[in-house]
């Protein structure tokens, strides 16, 4: 147990001076423009709009003084740091709102469908790998190869594009957007309580179990376009991974002493694969969270997609891509520290400090 909070607390201490270091750089990045420009950041094209020049040019030099932006770095990004702490993370003058408020009340929706697609591809590849490597080269393993092989193949928009083709427009099974528009009205009257952002846990909570059900329908395409890819890519590391295993001593031992095939996958062979698998998981994890904007577009899903298209529109909107960044450096950082806590919990030879 000392050993499990040891590496727990570690790998928490690892994210902290990773966010600090990358946040570091980034600050760094943006102070190689003037400091009339960055303070231009924290104002809203409203509040210039009755002002004189003269005005916008005291009002620029007070954030200046305001915000430390002439100070050495060290104090600067101390302050900045501090901002961010406390929500103030600039304002976008094309999305016409704080970057945090827009950020806070997109993410539950890009939140949704990062977690159901996590929650599909993690298991489904980890099953499908094993049953396909515990069958090398049978009918099953043959026709898992062909899938993963295809689902890796096609990208990501190829294969959206597909699915919009055949279960919408033909089949009309499944729809784009987050919900359709009677569930919306619902959704936005003043009867309908939000208490996680996440349609379909809000709407059981509501008792309004039809809500939960047009979010899942919502959800079913660009929930299949994020699981296929890494779910080919996880699959065919745990295959080879079970293969392998299947080859070692210990295997053959218990074949020869009348252990049971299933007993010798499940009980011995998959706890060792397990290891690889998992840090597969782990980097797929990160690869789905930076693929997930993309797919939004494509659906219509109106997440945190849309603060960083809206920030290269027209004029680049500065505050929005920076506020875009943190995020998203934040949230990969957040989800591989989780999943590295649990293979320090699950995989013994982590713990002991083995690899």
């Amino acid at each position: 147990m000392s050993n499990i909070i040891g590496n727990i607390i570690k790998r928490l201490l690892s994210l902290i001076l990773t966010l600090l270091i990358t946040t570091m750089v980034l600050y760094a990045t943006v102070m190689l423009t003037p400091p009339e420009t960055r303070a231009s950041l924290f104002i809203s094209q409203k509040s210039t709009s009755h002002r004189t020049e003269e005005q916008l040019q005291q009002l620029i030099q007070r954030i200046i003084v305001e915000k430390h932006l002439k100070d050495p770095f060290y104090v600067q990004y101390y302050y900045w740091v501090s901002d961010l702490l406390k929500g103030n993370w600039g304002y976008s003058n094309v999305l016409q709102e704080d970057v945090f408020e827009a950020i806070s009340r997109r993410a539950p929706v890009t939140a949704e469908l990062t977690l159901y697609s996590l929650l599909i591809f993690i298991p489904l590849g980890l099953i499908s790998g094993v049953v396909a490597g515990s069958r090398k080269n049978q009918p099953i393993d043959h026709g898992f190869r062909l899938f993963a092989y295809i689902a890796a193949s096609l990208p990501s928009f190829i294969l959206a594009l597909i699915l919009l083709a055949t279960f919408y427009i033909d089949l009309y099974w499944f729809a784009p957007g987050r919900m359709s528009d009677p569930i919306q009205r619902l959704v936005t009257s003043d009867n309908f309580r939000t208490f996680t952002g996440l349609l379909t846990i809000d709407g059981l909570l509501n008792g309004q179990p039809k809500v939960s059900l047009d979010a899942l329908r919502h959800l079913a395409m660009p929930v299949i376009t994020l699981t296929l890819t890494h779910w080919s890519t996880l699959g065919r590391i745990t295959r080879a991974s079970m293969i392998e295993e299947n080859q070692q001593d210990y295997a053959v031992a218990a074949r020869a002493h009348g252990v049971s095939e299933s007993r010798i996958t499940w009980r011995h062979l998959f706890p060792n694969a397990f290891a690889p698998a998992l840090t597969s998981s782990i980097l797929s994890a990160a690869s789905l969270i930076t693929g997930v904007f993309v797919v939004e577009i494509i659906f219509n899903i109106h997440g945190i997609s849309d603060i960083a298209v809206s920030s290269m529109q027209n004029v680049p909107d500065a505050p929005a891509a920076l506020g875009f960044t943190i995020y998203s450096v934040f949230v990969v950082f957040l989800l591989m520290t989780l999943l590295d806590i649990l293979q320090s919990i699950l995989d013994p030879r982590v713990r002991k400090g083995a690899r």
